[in-house]
Parts: structure tokens; C-alpha cells; sequence
């Protein structure tokens, strides 16, 4: 590729970003820096009525959250802003007025009314009202009318929009680089709104022109958009401009493989669609998801590295990724796959950051209860990595070791009457003395102490351990028995023995 590759990412601002979203700004970036190209953030807002107050902001934090910062958008000027379609108001009516002045498009009058009473005869006839060459002749506008009269219209300030005139009778030959050749008749075609009345372009202008002006080289974009291609094909050679290269990704599915994924699906079976938390609907971020994690599974739902490898890297899938690994099928969403790729990255986290994190978890979980130690970020970086390997989130944790912080106050029953034997008590009780007479109270200390005691008291290990295993936790689960014992110290192991003996 001789020409600097440069791509864009260009969301409305109508909402909370969706992990579909999110997925095609990723598949832009990976390709964008693949080729040592540019990412760029384009904010469409050219529909006023649906924009919706935080949106734009939203998305912005989502993309540095994710890891996939834009090189050019809002608040990261390059030479060809602004980024802001609704700042760009005033460069597509000149745009607009030049396909007039080719015979590329045209004015059209026609009132909402008129086209629902068109719409309505077309129904009742079993037909579907389409405005293309079929009856432009026919319908209120500057093709219909003399220019006089259209020069009166306009004078008169009468509202109207402009249409795109579709060439008839033209077999249209496009190129997808996911889906390969595609051939369009442009007879089917109707003639698109471009420009309303109310000073704002639609979608079709404002992207052409916008693509054109920011030298993007490859759009790639949702298959949602598939249909538009032929228009926005016409659109190019309307202008005579070099049409950039275009890919459609494939949906992201339902965990059922029918339809497209949506905010609904992940009400109904409790995993996240936003990359963020918005109103009410909770994020990836704040379920206790890692960025890299999210990137991770977002990159192999719809494209294949070729290889059995999945866990990457953001710089692997740079340097691996290209557009003939995308699929052309949609991709089916995998809540439980999804947490699988965070317990794979929860792994590799600093166990220093895993500790800060889980202390300051801890210090809430402490406003309401009565904790044995304070939650200091030493003792707890001792107890991370001993638990983490059971952890899918950071908010698991307490749950595997809340004993390091309450003492079990019940013991589970089904275990009690396996473990808890006629002669416990008493062997506890030697324990306790044995215990007692450790002065170095570390892990491997008390290891090969207790350890040598079994033998010499020709005890089995299943009398001792279980039992002392359920004294200490409350139930048969856990790390290492002794790295248990010894982050507890004597003291509060002793006063656990004992307790047990009473209570049992």
C-alpha cells in the first residue's frame, strides 16, 4: 500500500457504545497500525433529534479504556477536523449543490403528506412505494417541474430536500474485501434523501464527503451498512472522487447463534453489552472485567489468527491481524467465553495490583463487619496468591477468603459428620499443644512440625487434616492448609482449635 493507510471509527452519539461497537473501532485500530496508519474518532451527529446528552463523552472513555486510543478525533485535532459532523455543517451544502449543478440530484417538494398518501395507494395495490425512476417524472419535483417553477419554490422558501438521481439501467460491479465481488442493478435503487431541508445532510452525504475530506483509505464498518454500498459507490463517481476500499464485518450474535446480539440478551442471561456502565445496564468494566481481557475475546469473535493460539496481546493481534482472516458469517457471542479470557488475564496481572485492588474491596466489605485484622495491603498481598488461581473476577476473592478475616461462626454440616470423628476432640487437643511449642510460626515451619508429629503418633493424615481444614475455614475448601495457618498466625489458629472443640 503505497498511500498511508487511514481509517475511521464513527459513531452517533445517540447512547451508550455497544460491544459490536466497540469490535469494529478495535478491528479499524488493529488494521490502521498493522500498516503503520492512522485511527481516527468521528463523531456523526448530524441527527440533532436523537442525540442523546453524555454520549459523545462515553464513547471517547470507552476506546481509553479498552486500550485503543484514536490518533485523530475530538480534543486530538489533526490538520482535517473538526471531528464533529454537526462542526462540519457548512462544508456539505456546497457538496450538495455541486452534485445539483453536475445533474447528479435533484429537489424534491414533496410534503410528508403526499408521500404517505403515495406510500398508502402503493399498499392497497399489494406494491411498495419506492422514489426512483419508476415515477420522479411523476412526483413534486425539480425533474417534474420547470426550472422556473423550481426557482420560484426555492425563492418562496418552500421546504424541500435533495435526492440523489440513480442512474437507470446500470449493472454496478462493487468490491468488498470480506465478501469479495458484489453486482448491484441500479433499477432497484431509489433515490436517496441527501440533504434536508433543516441546513443538515443525512448520513449517505455527510460520510462521503467527510471519508473524502479525512483521505480515508479503507471504510470498514458493520455489515448493517452493506445495503448502502451501492449508493455510496455512485456517491464517488458522482464526484469523480478515488473511492477508498471497503470491508462489512460480520454481525456478533446471540449466545443462541439466531439474530444479532442486543442490550436485552444480556438482561435476560446477566452478562454485559456495554463497554461501560450506562444508566442502569452495567459494563465490562464495571462487572470487573479487564480491558485486555475484553479485547481479547471482542478480536476472535469474527476474525481467525489461522492458528490455535487465543490469548494475544494488543501488539500480537496488530502484528497478526489482517482483513482475509474476517469471517463473512456472523460470530456467536460466548458469555462463559468470555469469562474464561478474564480468569486467563486475572492470572497475569501483578499480584501487587490484584492486592491493591482487593484491599480497597475489602475496606468496604469491612464497614459492616467485624474483621479479625485490619485489612492492611501486606497481609492481603500474601493471601492473593494463594486464591487467585480459583478467581474469575477480583470480586471473587472474598468469597474464597473471607475466613482470613472472619472466623467461621458455623461449620457445613454434610462435612462435620464425614470429618468430625469420636476421637477429633481429643486429637485436636494434642495438636494444640504441639501448636503451642512452634516458635517460627511460617508455613514450611509448621509443615514439617505437625507433619513429623503425625508420624511419630503413627496418626494417618486424614484424621488430622480434614478435620483441622474445616476447623480453620468453616468448610472443605481453600489453599494449602498450612500457608492458611500460617498468614492466621498462632494466636488466632489456637483460638479456632479450641472454639471448634466447644461448639463440636
Amino acid at each position: 500500500m503505497n498511500q498511508k493507510v487511514r481509517v475511521r471509527f464513527a459513531p452517533s452519539p445517540t447512547g451508550p457504545l455497544h460491544i459490536g461497537g466497540i469490535r469494529t473501532a478495535l478491528f479499524n485500530y488493529l488494521f490502521a497500525k498493522h500498516h503503520n496508519g492512522d485511527f481516527i474518532l468521528r463523531i456523526e451527529d448530524t441527527d440533532q433529534n436523537r442525540y442523546v446528552e453524555g454520549a459523545e463523552q462515553y464513547i471517547i472513555e470507552a476506546l481509553e479504556w479498552c486500550g485503543i486510543p484514536y490518533d485523530e478525533g475530538p480534543g486530538k485535532e489533526g490538520g482535517l477536523g473538526p471531528y464533529r459532523q454537526s462542526e462540519r455543517k457548512h462544508l456539505y451544502k456546497e457538496y450538495a449543490d455541486e452534485l445539483i449543478s453536475k445533474g447528479k440530484a435533484y429537489y424534491a417538494f414533496d410534503t410528508t403528506e403526499e408521500l404517505d398518501r403515495h406510500r398508502k395507494e402503493h399498499e392497497t395495490k399489494g406494491k411498495t412505494f419506492i422514489y426512483n425512476w419508476h415515477n420522479r417524472l411523476k412526483l413534486n419535483n425539480s425533474l417534474s417541474l420547470s426550472t422556473t417553477e423550481t426557482k420560484a419554490k426555492l425563492h418562496a422558501g418552500d421546504n424541500f430536500v435533495i435526492r440523489f438521481l440513480t442512474p437507470q439501467n446500470q449493472q454496478l460491479h462493487l468490491k468488498d474485501l470480506i465478501r469479495g465481488d458484489i453486482e448491484i442493478d441500479t433499477n432497484i435503487l431509489d433515490d436517496k434523501v441527501l440533504y434536508k431541508s433543516d441546513g443538515m445532510p443525512t448520513y449517505h452525504l455527510a460520510n462521503i464527503v467527510d471519508d473524502h475530506l479525512m483521505q480515508i483509505t479503507h471504510v470498514i464498518r458493520g455489515e448493517e451498512w452493506l445495503p448502502s454500498l451501492a449508493l455510496h459507490q455512485l456517491l464517488y463517481d458522482a464526484f469523480e472522487w478515488e473511492t477508498p476500499q471497503f470491508a462489512h464485518l460480520p454481525l456478533i450474535m446471540k449466545p443462541t447463534g439466531k439474530g444479532k446480539l442486543s442490550k436485552r440478551d444480556g438482561e435476560k442471561m446477566g452478562f454485559p453489552v456495554f463497554p461501560l456502565s450506562w444508566n442502569d445496564s452495567q459494563g465490562y468494566r464495571e462487572a470487573g472485567y479487564f480491558p485486555e481481557a475484553v479485547i481479547n475475546f471482542l478480536a476472535l469473535l469474527g476474525w481467525n489468527p489461522g492458528t490455535e493460539q487465543e490469548l494475544f496481546s494488543l501488539e500480537e493481534l496488530v502484528s497478526q491481524f489482517s482483513l482475509d482472516r474476517v469471517n463473512k458469517s456472523g460470530a456467536r457471542f460466548d458469555p462463559d467465553k468470555t469469562k474464561w479470557y478474564n480468569h486467563q488475564y486475572l492470572q497475569q496481572q501483578d499480584e501487587g495490583k490484584l492486592a491493591e485492588q482487593y484491599t480497597y474491596e475489602l475496606g468496604k466489605i469491612a464497614d459492616s463487619k467485624q474483621f479479625l485484622f485490619d485489612p492492611d495491603e501486606e497481609r492481603v498481598k500474601r493471601i492473593v496468591p494463594l486464591i487467585k488461581e480459583r478467581a474469575t473476577f477480583v470480586s471473587d476473592f472474598w468469597e474464597l477468603s473471607d475466613y482470613f478475616f472472619l472466623a467461621p461462626e458455623t461449620y457445613e454440616e454434610k462435612s462435620v459428620r464425614k470429618q468430625w470423628k469420636e476421637d477429633t476432640p481429643e486429637i485436636m487437643k494434642d495438636l494444640i499443644k504441639v501448636l503451642e511449642g512452634i516458635e517460627d510460626f511460617s508455613s514450611e515451619n509448621i509443615e514439617t512440625i505437625v507433619k513429623a508429629w503425625i508420624n511419630q503418633m503413627e496418626l494417618s493424615f486424614g484424621k488430622v487434616m480434614p478435620p483441622l481444614r474445616l476447623i480453620v475455614v468453616g468448610a472443605m475448601k481453600g489453599p494449602h492448609l498450612f500457608d492458611i495457618l500460617g498468614i492466621l498466625g498462632k494466636v488466632e489458629s489456637i483460638s479456632r482449635i479450641k472454639k471448634a472443640i466447644s461448639m463440636l
